[in-house]
């Protein structure tokens, strides 16, 4: 990787590892639905004189209904899962759940599409589903006041993601990223917007949650779009989802750090197992026995 990339890579991180924070931020006075909303529209509002820019609106009109189902996956049932979660979940917590991405990605494409994969990265799997177990350890009760939904809710996210990565495998293959994301964010917000109307907050929302929210929206998803594209672009596929193993390092820092969340033991040894795993699950690691 040339210099620019790295920071490229280290910027990102911490953009997509602040998101968490911010979610965390907004949502105790926007609710789920409402931030969401304005996460994805204002993201839209951004990419979008970029799509027009670069004369591709007939693209994402073309390929309009596919590009509807990658942005409920992509956008509108993660964020809403992510910012559920968030209501009960430390940044940190949701930083390390949001790592098995990858591996969900490779599980769904070997199941749906027959995609093959060594013994090497289905231990990879098995080991990553291993991490979660010890992540979630502590969280996972359902009593009175329990966190068993929000863990749900944050374990189900990643699974989106998954599916909506093969989903544009599968459907959009010749459709051009910036297309991609602009039009998830576009469905989505169109797809929320009756939910944001009806759960609008009836107490005035204070600056902080309103800030939080603009960074979620123009920092952690438009910007960190067009910084992860250039990645691709610039690395391929491969070298940007390493982006995957440095977000928990920050959605951990920034956490502790600003919302002084408590990092317990089960987060730092289920954030291990889960991206040992991860890594044999994308095949940067192998095993020499099982290759």
């Amino acid at each position: 990787m040339r210099s620019r990339d790295i920071t490229d890579l280290l910027v990102l991180a911490a953009v997509w590892g602040g998101s968490f924070l911010f979610m965390r931020m907004g949502v105790p006075e926007f609710g789920p639905a409402a931030l969401i909303a304005l996460r994805v529209g204002l993201a839209a509002l951004a990419l979008l004189p970029l799509l027009l820019w670069q004369h591709k609106l007939r693209v994402l009109l073309r390929h309009w209904k596919a590009i509807l189902v990658v942005g409920t996956f992509n956008a509108t049932l993660p964020f809403i899962l992510y910012a559920y979660a968030a209501q009960q979940l430390g940044a940190g917590f949701l930083s390390i759940a949001n790592a098995v991405t990858p591996m969900w990605g490779a599980a769904i494409g070997w199941i749906w599409l027959g995609d093959r994969l060594p013994a090497s990265r289905v231990a990879g799997m098995l080991l990553g589903l291993a991490g979660i177990v010890v992540l979630v350890w502590d969280k996972f009760h359902f009593d009175a006041g329990g966190s068993g939904l929000a863990v749900l809710a944050a374990l189900l996210a990643p699974v989106c993601y998954g599916i909506a990565a093969n989903c544009t495998k599968r459907y959009l293959a010749g459709v051009d990223a910036l297309t991609n994301a602009t039009g998830s964010m576009l469905a989505s917000a169109l797809t929320l917007l009756p939910f944001a109307i009806w759960t609008w907050p009836h107490e005035p929302v204070s600056f902080q949650a309103w800030s939080a929210t603009l960074l979620l929206a123009l920092a952690c998803t438009a910007f960190a779009y067009v910084l992860f594209f250039r990645l691709i672009a610039s690395v391929g596929p491969t070298g940007a989802i390493s982006v995957t193993f440095l977000v928990p390092i920050f959605g951990v820092f920034w956490g502790a750090f600003l919302l002084d969340e408590i990092v317990t033991p089960n987060m730092l040894a289920g954030a291990a197992v889960v991206l040992a795993g991860t890594a044999l699950a994308l095949g940067l690691v192998k095993l020499p026995a099982l290759r």
